[in-house]
Formats: structure tokens, sequence, C-alpha cells
């Protein structure tokens, strides 16, 4: 077998060995409303669950909220694919959705 060949055959070897190997992700989109947003802040309102009020921290979608800041259940009234995996807090009155494994923030309502 001459040299280009057995260079063909190692390469495509090396790019099947690639993907068997690479990790794969799913993602759910859940689109969220203004409605689902105005409900956690009326749930909120109801347990009476503070505000973090703090006008340095401004959240942003894919910050990690600290362990020292509270997360809740989302009330039972959102409907969502897999409810178990967001959780949500209050910062500067407005309502922030949150990945419970790890705690980032995914969605912020204004």
């Amino acid at each position: 077998m001459n040299t280009s060949k057995l260079s063909a055959i190692i390469a495509v070897a090396i790019c099947v060995s690639a993907s068997a190997f690479a990790q794969t992700t799913t993602t759910t989109t859940t689109t969220w409303t203004d409605d689902q947003g105005a409900a956690i802040t009326s749930y909120s309102t109801t347990e009476k669950y503070p505000s973090i009020t703090d006008p340095t921290l401004q959240p942003t979608v894919g910050m990690v909220l600290p362990e020292s800041m509270a997360v809740y259940n989302l009330p039972d009234t959102i409907k969502v694919e897999d409810p178990n995996r967001y959780s949500y807090s209050i910062i500067n009155n407005h309502p922030v959705l949150i990945d419970r494994m790890t705690r980032k923030v995914v969605h912020i309502w204004n």
C-alpha cells in the first residue's frame, strides 16, 4: 500500500473515532412569556418570598447565582415540559429563571 493511501485511511479512521466520541447535547427550548413572569411575581408576593435587593447586581442570562441566594420552586400554575429543571428568584423586583442543576440564569423578565 502506498503512503498516500495509508495516510488517507488513517485520517478517515481518526475522523470516525473522533465523531464516535464526540459529546452530543439535546436542548429543549422553552419560550417564556410575560404572563409567566407576572404569575411568578404574584406567587412570590403571595408566598412572601422577598426580592434580593442589590443595585450592583445586574443578572444576565448565563450568570451563575451564588449558593447564598435563595431560589424557589416554580408555582404549579407555570406549565413547562420539565418543571423540576427550573427554579426562580426575585432579584431587584424582577423574576429570574434558574436552571437548578447549574444555578445559571436562563431567563430574566423585566
